[in-house]
């Protein structure tokens, strides 16, 4: 931030300001760093300062049913969106990762991929179709 050249008592002192938060400032002494405190009235920023809370990623959780006994995975829409392509048929066999269909999204096209291995059991959309989010668009068994 600033720099500064400090004279006390005949010593010289060269003093590098790193950051200034509320009243702590991190100063740089002669290469070394310490944590100061300021005696002063803390001036309140005029520029918000932005705290967001930590995001957790849930990958599949809005695209895919979890998996249960007898139960055949559910493959959902993330968004709602247009089906532009099917690529799987009934029947075909599927690995985690693969693409099962393309969706146009907020005028993007999205790849809609499995998350489990199996075999393609019902396709419930045709292209062109419209739906919601979570509305179902395969059945893995």
């Amino acid at each position: 931030m600033k720099k500064f050249d400090f004279s006390i008592n005949g010593s010289k002192y060269e003093v590098d300001i790193k950051d200034i938060e509320d009243n702590i400032a991190q100063v740089e002494v002669n290469g070394t760093i310490y944590e100061v405190e300021i005696h002063r009235e803390v001036k309140q920023s005029k520029t918000p300062r932005l705290m967001r809370p930590a995001v957790k990623h849930s990958y599949g959780e809005t695209a895919f049913a979890s998996k249960k006994e007898g139960v055949a995975p559910l493959v959902k829409a993330p968004l709602p969106g247009l089906i532009l392509k099917i690529l799987v048929n009934v029947g075909d066999e599927v690995n985690r990762g693969d693409v099962l269909l393309v969706m146009e999204t907020m005028k993007m096209e999205n790849n809609i991929l499995t998350e489990s291995k199996g075999r393609v059991k019902s396709i419930k959309v045709k292209v062109g179709d419209n739906v919601l989010q979570n509305d179902v668009l395969v059945e893995i068994e």
